[in-house]
């Protein structure tokens, strides 16, 4: 919980920092480069220069010190609003953010970035768009022992997850963080998995096997090989035999047996299969 409030008070900080722009900057200008002391909060000693400014705050983002980091970038903006350090300053403002897990603050900048600097080589890279959706990667719900499994949680945030790594996929394929990308997206396709299974077993297992029915089928068509098709195809089978759909029932089960010949539920699937054919052979 400390640890929750401490990046709460970083992000506050953070923010108005960002909003405040040139005025947030704070410190004097130095005749020569170097930094000369200023943790955050405290004065900072600026260069004349927006490139020994760039590379100042480029320092205390390596060393994680994203407050002071800050400081430098909006005085770059202030200072040197036509360089080329002044667009730079704009995506490390996002990167500073992002580090300091304002991670709502950091998708605005970097969406700004986008938007503002198209062409930008760290655009077309595809950079920008491949930290949005790590972003939203962050903001998806925790498991914590006191509180519900993230799977029971609101999957908002992990829906806009899979949403930005998806579209970064399929728009930057070559791009050098596609193995980071799919690798997040693989992990956020089987929470959202773990969701639908989730609730398609709480309505089954309130008699409402509609409700399950419906679940179990997005599960299989927008989440496939996430960890639960062999136990999604069985418990969808048996959901149609509840809601009188037999010709499904049957088809399911077969399905299940192809796709998974050595199923724990492949005995028990040839004798529904068996039994749903004599209900069928049946006349009526």
């Amino acid at each position: 919980m400390m640890k929750m409030f401490g990046r709460m008070a970083i992000a506050m900080s953070l923010l108005l920092l960002v909003l405040g722009g040139a005025g947030a900057c704070g410190g004097s200008v130095r005749d020569k480069s170097g930094y000369r002391g200023g943790s955050a909060g405290g004065n900072l000693e600026y260069s004349v220069s927006a490139a020994e400014n760039y590379e100042l705050g480029m320092k205390k983002l390596g060393n994680e010190d994203w407050l002071d980091a800050i400081r430098f970038f909006n005085f770059v903006k202030a200072r040197f609003p036509y360089s080329k350090y002044a667009v730079l300053a704009d995506l490390r403002l996002a990167d500073a953010a992002f580090g300091a897990s304002s991670y709502l603050e950091a998708i605005d900048q970097y969406r700004l970035f986008i938007k503002f600097h198209p062409t930008h080589d760290m655009v077309e890279s595809g950079y920008a768009s491949f930290r949005i959706g790590e972003a939203y990667y962050h903001l998806l719900p925790d498991d914590w022992f006191l509180l519900p499994p993230a799977f029971e949680k609101d999957m908002t945030s992990t829906m806009d997850a899979q949403r930005e790594l998806d579209g970064f996929i399929k728009k930057f394929p070559r791009s050098e963080y596609i193995p980071k990308a799919k690798e997040l997206y693989q992990k956020v396709s089987h929470l959202l998995a773990s969701h639908e299974w989730y609730v398609a077993k709480f309505y089954y297992d309130r008699d409402l096997p509609m409700g399950a029915v419906l679940r179990l089928r997005t599960l299989l068509k927008k989440y496939p090989d996430a960890g639960f098709d062999e136990d999604a195809m069985w418990l969808l089978a048996q959901a149609y035999v509840k809601v009188s759909r037999p010709d499904d029932a049957r088809k399911t089960y077969e399905n299940l047996l192809e796709k998974f010949p050595k199923s724990s539920h492949a005995d028990a699937a040839r004798r529904e299969i068996e039994r749903l054919g004599k209900v069928a052979a049946k006349p009526s």
